[in-house]
């Protein structure tokens, strides 16, 4: 929104592995991913480079070539042994922390904490959007010198009438508009994004106008991704107990005249005990699915699982991601919603299915 012109890696993709590399708002080409593949290919070697360290080194071949002002890399698992993490970043966020990826990176929110501010380096700006950051990252952060801010302390987000307040170090900026995204927790999350913008506003100036055009611009598919209506089918990638909170949240305030009916595949190494746990008192009915993946959960252990946790409840077994829709959308009345939910092979799913239906 500023007029500069940006780089972004993120992932996983959706649909098509394009999704992960844009510059200037599109999505890289084909030609353009390969013929950076080909460059990283040549150039390493006899090194062994796995899948997403290709697309990481990839990405940034791709955003050099195009001479972007900022690239902004979303690190993935964790953090400090990420691949992501072979760049100093002259700002890095770590937007939250909870328990996930437990197998790899420890099973308390100081461990994983630990993981995340690995990302942060000595004498640069470290953001973090977590209301309650573990000691771990905190600690990390002092001992190498980061210049650290957090959410609360240095900088703060309120909500006030139809807009919001976001408080920072050196500025004050009333009356924003709320993120189009769905949610309450977006506002945390934009405060993040504005106190990394201002750590770094003399070598990147954006202004209040553009940000008063961004905030309302900025989507991510598969985040309360409303599809259709009456009734509302809802995707989400949520796939944790932190993220299945927040999607509990955000149900709560959109409420709805009818019932929530769930549409649920999730992955084997998840947590879904937890995930259900805190969906108990949103969810009225829950179809469980099988995803198209070799670490899908099945969908009887899925159901069996929910049926643990949260007692009897409406569930029907189907073996795939369409087929549990199709059967929702059929129970449902117009004004109830269908919320499609677990994982991002889930929601592919339903996308895919979408984009061939006329």
């Amino acid at each position: 929104a500023a007029g500069y012109k940006t780089g972004l890696y993120t992932s996983p993709h959706l649909l098509r592995y394009n999704e992960r590399v844009r510059v200037a708002g599109q999505e890289a080409s084909d030609a353009e991913l390969v013929t950076a593949f080909a460059r990283i290919d040549a150039a390493r070697g006899d090194t062994s480079l796995t899948y997403f360290e290709f697309g990481t080194l990839g990405a940034m071949a791709q955003f050099i070539d195009a001479g972007v002002d900022v690239a902004i890399l979303e690190v993935g698992l964790g953090g400090r042994l990420d691949a992501v993490n072979v760049f100093d970043a002259d700002v890095a966020i770590v937007t939250s922390v909870d328990l996930d990826h437990q197998d790899y990176l420890g099973n308390t929110r100081e461990l994983i904490g630990f993981e995340k501010a690995g990302i942060y380096r000595a004498g640069r700006s470290a953001v973090c959007a977590d209301p309650a950051p573990p000691d771990s990252l905190i600690g990390h952060a002092h001992a190498i010198g980061a210049d650290l801010r957090c959410v609360g302390r240095d900088f703060a987000a309120q909500r006030e009438g139809g807009g919001w307040t976001f408080r920072g170090r050196q500025s004050v900026w009333r009356d924003l508009p709320l993120p189009t995204m769905a949610g309450s927790y977006q506002v945390r999350n934009a405060a993040g994004a504005l106190a990394a913008l201002e750590t770094v506003r003399s070598r990147l100036p954006v202004d209040e106008a553009a940000i008063r055009r961004g905030l309302p611009a900025a989507r991510v598919p598969g985040r309360f991704q409303r599809i259709a209506r009456a009734p509302d089918i809802i995707l989400d990638v949520a796939h944790n107990p932190e993220a299945a909170r927040a999607l509990a949240a955000t149900l709560r305030e959109q409420s709805v005249a009818g019932r929530t009916l769930a549409v649920v595949g999730m992955l084997a190494d998840k947590d879904a005990a937890g995930v259900f746990e805190a969906l108990r008192d949103v969810v009225d009915a829950w179809w469980t699915c099988t995803p198209d993946s070799p670490r899908a959960q099945d969908a009887a252990v899925l159901a069996a699982v929910l049926c643990r946790q949260i007692g009897a409840v409406p569930v029907s077994v189907q073996p795939d991601v369409n087929r549990a829709l199709a059967e929702a959308r059929s129970a449902a009345r117009e004004d109830d919603r269908i919320l499609a939910f677990g994982s991002f092979y889930t929601v592919a799913a339903v996308l895919n299915h979408a984009a061939t239906q006329h």
